[in-house]
């Protein structure tokens, strides 16, 4: 094999990027620039910019030792990043990463595809390996700096030259049309993973910041205790919910509760890393970041610190993302804990209700906040999400290749997880009834965010907020209480908001409201049963 300059290795592995890892963004890109002769100029342009700005990041980080393992490394993290942008439509953002860090073991398999492991072979691991074998020349130490400063130079009057010419067109392309970006491939997810690793790792040591020390329960310590169970939902979209008018019947149980449903709530995300911290913070979505909310106590914390209120969080997703770090907490997404697990490792969302009893006899003296956190509706397996009795509609989408799919099929195994998702609310509610008569019991549900199914291209969740559709932000949320709450708080005044705009930003003040907490992190106005709507 004849032997390579780096140069001529960058440039090679340049092209090889642009012309076989940016389907997701030329397709992007012809939906806002139609090929056509105006145009043709402007989209030959982008190519060489990105080969450009490729070529460029390429130059910058190269050098005799690092070279081919970069080189190597972009070639196989940008082969599964062409795979998720070609397949589910997501951004690779710093939001995305996140979640892809904090994604189990099981949530990882659900993944993994054939048509996975082919872009992995052909796009990576191939292209890698020939990085591998081939024979690289090195010159003098001035010569190599020159052929840099060339190289470097040659991309910036590349771009540069190409933005004058097209300046119209680019113009356009930066002010309008900037979502188009987030798909050029490898820059972005380069941008977006130092992007993660500074909001992760350069913020100093963390050091968690006190929250409402000050709680205290108002009113008489010898009233009846409260007994509340809060679900976290997991991918459950407001508008499939037959409760909000969809013509499935997907919540036949609840629907003959005595439930109030909120319609119209939004998350303060669209990934479970990004909204479930944020809607147990203080914070509102405009004001929150990650780094507040793993520098600040939240809500757990502050009902725990009246030490009249028993806190546990149950899981059978991945972790409480860092909610639960200080209180009890359980895994139920085993069968360590979880009795109800099918033999492929499949656990029950149900299988959360067994041995709750134990924890309410042990705190009988006590309030009691307990959180279960759904597997729910995670995608895209759905098929998987639910028993065989649960498969009302069919044909299903058997398969996590949701493209392969027709989007009846997928619509079909989503609604029948969400049917099953109705089974194990009623029957949290059934459990709660069972304690009515000792306690004042209630259970709120609100799913993290919602999801997407193929509207448009688009699977899954997770795209940036400002540019998500109603799909993954608008979510299922309804409450339910046992005949002594109802004594305990206005019911006229909640059914008079409940068809009212709400967000995840009102949990935090409505659970320190439920329970009667006097602190001053208490804010009246966002306290869905107190504040003035």
């Amino acid at each position: 094999m004849k032997a390579l300059t780096q140069t001529k290795l960058i440039l090679f592995t340049a092209l090889f990027l642009v012309l076989f890892d940016n389907y997701a963004f030329f397709h992007n890109v012809l939906e806002v620039y139609p090929f056509n002769f105006s145009n043709s100029g402007f989209l030959i342009s982008l190519a060489v910019v990105l080969f450009a700005v490729t070529s460029l990041l390429l130059t910058l980080v190269s050098s005799k030792y690092t070279l081919k393992p970069i080189i190597i490394l972009i070639l196989i993290v940008s082969s599964m990043t062409n795979y998720f942008m070609n397949s589910y439509k997501v951004v690779i953002d710093d939001t995305m990463i996140r979640n892809m860090m904090q994604t189990d073991m099981a949530e990882t398999l659900d993944l993994i595809s054939i048509k996975q492991v082919l872009y992995f072979i052909f796009l990576g691991l191939l292209p890698a390996f020939l990085v591998y074998k081939s024979k690289i020349e090195y010159g003098s130490f001035k010569k190599e700096m020159f052929a840099k400063i060339v190289t470097v130079f040659g991309a910036l009057a590349l771009v540069l030259l190409s933005v004058f010419i097209f300046s119209k067109h680019y113009t356009s392309f930066f002010r309008e049309h900037k979502p188009l970006r987030y798909s050029t491939n490898p820059p972005y997810w380069i941008y977006s993973t130092g992007k993660y690793i500074n909001k992760t790792f350069n913020s100093g040591p963390i050091i968690v910041k006190p929250l409402g020390e000050d709680a205290k329960i108002e009113g008489d310590a010898n009233e009846t205790k409260k007994l509340v169970i809060f679900v976290v939902g997991e991918a459950a979209r407001a508008d499939h919910f037959s409760l909000n008018g969809y013509e499935r019947e997907t919540n036949p149980r609840l629907s003959k509760e005595d439930i109030i449903n909120f319609s119209n709530v939004f998350s303060c995300g669209t990934s479970t890393a990004e909204s479930v911290p944020c809607m147990f913070s203080p914070f509102e979505r405009d004001e929150y970041s990650y780094k507040k909310g793993i520098t600040h106590e939240n809500i757990l914390d502050v009902l725990a610190h009246t030490d009249d209120i028993a806190v546990l969080w149950r899981d059978n997703n991945s972790d409480s993302k860092g909610m639960a770090l200080r209180v009890p907490y359980e895994n139920y997404k085993s069968n360590k804990l979880n009795t109800i697990c099918t033999e492929d490792g499949e656990c029950r969302d149900i299988g959360m209700l067994i041995g709750l009893d134990d924890f309410i006899e042990k705190n009988k003296d006590k309030n009691m906040f307990i959180v279960l956190h759904q597997m729910g509706n995670h995608g895209p397996a759905y098929y998987k999400r639910y028993p065989k009795e649960f498969e009302k509609y069919t044909p299903v989408c058997e398969t996590n290749q949701l493209e392969e799919c027709t989007q009846e099929e997928i619509k079909n195994a989503y609604d029948n997880a969400l049917l099953y998702t109705d089974f194990f609310l009623s029957k949290t509610i059934s459990f709660l009834k069972q304690y009515d008569k000792d306690y004042k019991t209630a259970m709120f549900y609100m799913s993290d965010h919602g999801e997407s199914l193929g509207e448009g291209g688009v699977y899954l969740h997770g795209l940036p907020y400002f540019m998500a559709p109603d799909a993954q932000t608008h979510i299922g949320a309804f409450m339910w209480f046992g005949e002594q709450m109802k004594q305990d708080v206005n019911m006229e005044k909640i059914e008079a908001v409940k068809e009212q705009k709400f967000t995840q930003d009102n949990l935090f003040h409505s659970m320190l409201g439920i329970f009667k907490v006097k602190t001053e992190a208490y804010d009246k106005d966002l306290d869905v049963f107190n504040g003035k709507h």
